[in-house]
């Protein structure tokens, strides 16, 4: 059963709207618009351009996120993570990536080199207070609840 879609405009100076490869994918794969190849060298951060730009419904955030292959296979990830496109952004999407391999990578025109997932979100209203509620957990961070 296909759920009702997300409605989201885009000016595509690039060649290359997002693509979803199956049904069932959550995120829709990003390629590169170059004039000419990228040689992305062994630690190096570079902002690829996508030739995408956007109108994003408020309240959806994109989030952009490494493909998991290029991470596993080459060792190319994002500089930051997990990226954010907010509604109000109608810049280019550039993806900032970066070379954590040991070997120089090339980035040609139409390459899929990220993923963009569309979520909802909520603004918050911050409230000093005195104290918070406690709980089983408590202050236990990282590791509290052991390996097994």
């Amino acid at each position: 059963m296909k759920t009702e879609t997300l409605k989201i405009k885009f000016v595509n100076k690039g060649g290359f709207l997002p693509e979803y490869k199956t049904e069932g994918s959550a995120g829709a794969d990003l390629r590169a618009a170059l004039e000419e190849p990228i040689t992305l060298m062994p630690g190096e951060r570079r902002l690829v351009p996508t030739g995408l730009y956007s109108e994003i419904p408020m309240g959806i955030e994109a989030q952009i996120r490494a493909r998991s292959g290029m991470a596993i296979n080459y060792g190319i990830g994002l500089v930051n993570g997990i990226g954010t496109v907010d509604s109000d952004y109608r810049g280019q999407w550039q993806i900032p990536l970066i070379n954590w391999s040991s070997e120089p990578f090339i980035i040609n025109h139409g390459d899929r080199i990220a993923q963009v997932v569309f979520t909802k979100y909520e603004q918050a209203d911050f409230e000093v207070v005195e104290e918070v509620n406690e709980t089983e957990r408590g202050s236990g961070g990282f590791g509290h609840t052991g390996i097994k």
